[in-house]
């Protein structure tokens, strides 16, 4: 029976938490309305917040993604991707916006033998290991 049980990969997550400071008076806006039940509660505030400001300036951010030739949102990398490249001799150049993932079972010389570069405006995962070979290519 137990020749029959495998292990699942823990779901990534589609977030990644951040912490700000405010002021106290700034805190006290945010706590009033949540309280008058215009929020859920302050992430809801703050997420709200974020999102208005980037839907404010979607164009500029649009503009400035293409002129950077960035890909937006999620970008895998797999190890069998990696493997195509070290065959042909490409070398790749990561420019994501959003989050750029580098599977796990890509070891740290596959890394530095088919990654030049490395520029992630979000997040990046990837083993420590992979990062730390990856890191005087990380921008």
């Amino acid at each position: 029976m137990s020749s029959n049980i495998r292990e699942l990969r823990p779901k990534p997550t589609d977030s990644e938490k951040i912490t700000i400071n405010l002021g106290y008076v700034d805190l006290g806006h945010v706590d009033l309305m949540v309280q008058e039940g215009f929020y859920s509660n302050r992430t809801d505030f703050i997420r709200t917040a974020i999102r208005n400001q980037l839907e404010r300036h979607a164009d500029v951010v649009k503009q400035s993604a293409a002129r950077k030739g960035l890909d937006l949102g999620l970008r895998n990398f797999s190890r069998e991707d990696l493997e195509a490249a070290r065959r042909t001799g490409e070398m790749l150049h990561i420019n994501v916006l959003g989050l750029a993932s580098i599977a796990q079972d890509v070891t740290p010389e596959l890394a530095r033998a088919t990654i030049a570069s490395v520029s992630v405006l979000g997040a990046l995962h990837a083993t420590p290991a992979v990062k730390a070979a990856l890191a005087d290519r990380t921008r």
